[in-house]
């Protein structure tokens, strides 16, 4: 890939990042699209302004976003861009830094090109695939953990079962947990439910590009530019306790899909 396009995104990146915090902590219009689904006029301005800059960038490349009615036109394209303008909403709303602008292109189905870009965090996380992950210019590594026992997890609270983990602090955008894992500073990120392409296509490359196992809940290979757009949970681990997860995790993603 031009290693320029990369570079191009970053700086598209950084300019929604650039605009969204000039906005953050103001009197914007906010509502839920649906129960707990908060989201506000500064997710769709900058949701514009990155279809606008994207597409000027690729013409040819097909468009899925959160808050972009859907096509499935997208299906038919080779190469599109994965985006969440503004992932982690409710830390936005909220005044807290755990939001991020996610950029992914896929190609065939496989996240290529990742960036986050963390403005409140003064963050900037990229990721090529074959090339690495890195944050703010320095390359990620994923931790080297061989026992589940004592992994770190960004989360609020654990269930008992998971009473061996150590919760380490947990930002709202998934992109930014799962980034976590890529640098090292967490060893295990799981969700057990339905989830959208657009959370994490971009943070999942990072992920496997510092090294990090990553799988959908039931272990199986994360597919992109679905025609749902969706997967049901992710799994990003240190790769030394990824089977160990896999298997904690079993009966409980049985039980969720089950009752779908």
């Amino acid at each position: 890939m031009n290693k320029d396009l990369l570079a191009e995104v970053a700086e598209i990146a950084a300019d929604a990042g650039r605009f969204a915090i000039k906005l953050w902590n103001t009197d914007f219009r906010r509502w839920e699209k649906a129960p707990g689904n908060p989201v506000c006029a500064v997710d769709l301005e900058v949701d514009g302004m990155l279809r606008y800059r994207l597409g000027e960038l690729l013409p040819d490349a097909g468009w899925l976003s959160e808050e972009t009615i859907d096509s499935a036109a997208r299906l038919d394209a080779d190469r599109i861009w994965v985006v969440d303008p503004i992932d982690g909403t409710r830390d936005y709303l909220r005044g807290r830094p755990g939001w991020a602008v996610s950029i992914a292109l896929v190609d065939k189905g496989r996240p290529v090109l990742g960036v986050l870009d963390a403005p409140a965090r003064e963050e900037v996380w990229v990721a090529e695939a074959g090339n690495g992950a890195f944050r703010n210019g320095e390359r990620l590594r994923v931790a080297a953990r061989s026992e589940l026992a004592g992994a770190r997890v960004p989360a609020d609270q654990l269930s008992k079962v998971d009473h061996d983990l150590v919760m380490v602090a947990k930002p709202n955008s998934i992109a930014l947990r799962i980034a976590m894992v890529a640098a090292g500073e967490a060893d295990l990120l799981a969700t057990i439910r339905w989830g959208n392409e657009w959370d994490i296509a971009a943070a999942v490359l990072l992920a496997g590009e510092a090294g990090a196992a990553v799988s959908d809940a039931f272990g199986r290979p994360l597919a992109f530019n679905t025609p749902d757009a969706q997967a049901f949970g992710v799994l990003a681990t240190a790769p030394g306790i990824h089977a160990a997860a896999v298997e904690r995790l079993r009966e409980r993603a049985e039980a969720a899909v089950g009752g779908r």
